[in-house]
């Protein structure tokens, strides 16, 4: 199970190397726009869409990412199954969709499926593909439907899978979102220590995007708090009203990046750099504009440790400020361009001390970071490996994953047929040397060479292979039948076994 889990932390690294990039779009796209600054307001749209065509498609993104990620061999297909099972979920539980599909009409539904579209789903669509990929993307078909077999037939599969999953989700789903709601209407009567539960469960549940559930209980109108519009309408009570904002800023300006800075610092020294690139911008993110997750999905799945202290960490923030009165405010998220707009609200109340506390707290969040990494021995972005499958290590573990599934398939007799078939095609296209990269399509492998002259066609064809088209100097196809698939997959192993 932990190796699983590091896995589907590394699988995650895919899109989250994505989001800081996504920050510093919204940050600078915020800061020209009419709101702020005011001084390109074209600039400022442009930007601030390209920025929410990111963080608003973060499922989608980590739907693809888990999927290609736990596939055992990183193939495309199993990228475009995890998209598929997404696809499926999230539009089958659409309301206006499942309105349809139960016979009900759309407002008698949950407003829990109005938000169906989040990580957790995209988590869930990438695991269940890659599940299904390495279970049967080897699978063979009846001839009369070969073309579906293998990879092809992962999609298919994955279809038919994501509507038993929605199916469940219809009925779980609702009940676990409908309780969040009912639990933060319980806390809201606790003062300054439910503001710290708040802040708590608030984090806690950002993987799962359930979180949406409480802030809909303590940001908006939904039983009366509406803590954001009130305090910025100046229509609440001061040292109340922002109660449930206020902790955020010293956690997202300051707390996070110093996390950040606790995991740059213990690192590996060889992965530093590609660490520390992603926690500057990241922690640039925050500071600026409130913007947390590229930091927080960094650390949330490899090192779960770490992202407990930080949902308690952030729960003492949201106690302390609330407890002293300590109000500022925020209409897009807790970063300085937020804090400084909302120091002259009416209701805002003391607020230069939430800096003060923010100093405090990135000295917290360094050390209780450091001396977790350091005691547990956490693996830690850059700490036990790289943050991605771009370098050798990983590709080393991917080689030999990759191997020992070929072994696993040579003492198959259904497969001893394209092995033999592929070590005499390797042999007759001047062996491995010869080839710069090859791909199949539904009936040839496609290879790109560096000499067409040295290849053996009659002892391709002899091979079982139905012909051979040279295309020119570099280019030939070999045209196997609808099971190119099993004799391409043989041949990249055969290659492998030769390395």
């Amino acid at each position: 199970m932990y190796q699983y889990l590091q896995r589907l932390g590394r699988s995650l690294m895919l899109p989250v190397a994505v989001l800081p990039v996504a920050g510093l779009l919204s940050g600078i796209g915020v800061t020209l726009g009419p709101d702020r600054l005011n001084i390109n307001s074209q600039l400022s749209s442009l930007l601030t869409t390209g920025s929410d065509t990111i963080l608003g498609h973060l499922g989608i993104l980590f739907a693809l990412g888990v999927a290609i990620g736990m596939s055992k061999d990183r193939d495309g297909s199993s990228a475009l199954s995890g998209l598929v099972a997404y696809l499926m979920v999230t539009n089958l539980l659409k309301p206006t969709h499942l309105a349809n599909i139960v016979n009900v009409p759309v407002d008698e539904l949950s407003y829990a499926f109005d938000n169906i579209e989040n990580v957790f789903i995209g988590i869930i669509s990438g695991l269940t593909a890659s599940a299904l990929y390495n279970k049967f993307s080897k699978t063979r078909l009846p001839d009369a439907f070969a073309f579906f077999s293998g990879r092809r037939l992962v999609p298919i599969l994955t279809s038919f899978a994501m509507v038993v999953v929605s199916a469940i989700l219809y009925f779980i789903w609702p009940p676990v979102y409908e309780g969040l709601v009912s639990f933060g209407t319980w806390i809201s009567g606790m003062g300054w220590f439910g503001a710290g539960l708040y802040g708590f469960f608030n984090r806690l549940l950002i993987p799962t995007g359930l979180h949406h559930a409480l802030n809909a209980v303590f940001w908006f109108d939904l039983i009366g708090i509406d803590d954001i519009a009130n305090l910025w309408q100046s229509t609440g009570v001061k040292g109340i009203t922002g109660m449930y904002q206020a902790g955020f800023f010293p956690v997202m300006m300051f707390g996070l990046p110093a996390a950040g800075f606790a995991i740059y610092r213990k690192a590996d020294p060889k992965y530093r750099k590609e660490v520390g690139s992603l926690y500057l911008a990241g922690a640039v993110a925050a500071f600026v504009t409130g913007v947390t997750e590229p930091i927080e999905f960094s650390f949330m799945f490899v090192a779960p440790v770490l992202y407990l202290a930080h949902a308690f960490l952030t729960m003492l923030s949201l106690s302390i400020a609330a407890f002293m009165q300590w109000i500022a405010g925020f209409t897009f998220s807790a970063g300085a361009i937020d804090f400084l707009l909302s120091m002259n609200l009416k209701l805002a109340n003391k607020p230069y001390m939430l800096i003060i506390q923010g100093l405090l707290f990135a000295v917290l969040y360094y050390l209780v970071f450091s001396f977790l990494i350091e005691k547990l021995d956490l693996a830690s972005p850059g700490r036990k490996g790289p943050l991605s499958f771009d370098s050798d290590k990983d590709e080393d573990s991917f080689k030999e994953h990759k191997l020992a599934n070929k072994a696993e398939n040579s003492n198959s007799l259904k497969t001893e047929k394209e092995y033999q078939q592929a070590r005499r095609i390797l042999e007759a296209l001047g062996g491995k040397d010869n080839i710069e990269n090859f791909t199949n399509c539904a009936t040839r492998l496609r290879l790109n060479v560096k000499d067409t002259s040295v290849i053996d066609q009659e002892k391709i064809k002899s091979s079982g292979a139905a012909g051979v088209k040279i295309m020119g100097k570099n280019a030939a196809h070999v045209i196997i039948g609808t099971n190119v698939q099993f004799v391409a997959d043989a041949l990249h192993d055969v290659i492998d076994e030769e390395k």
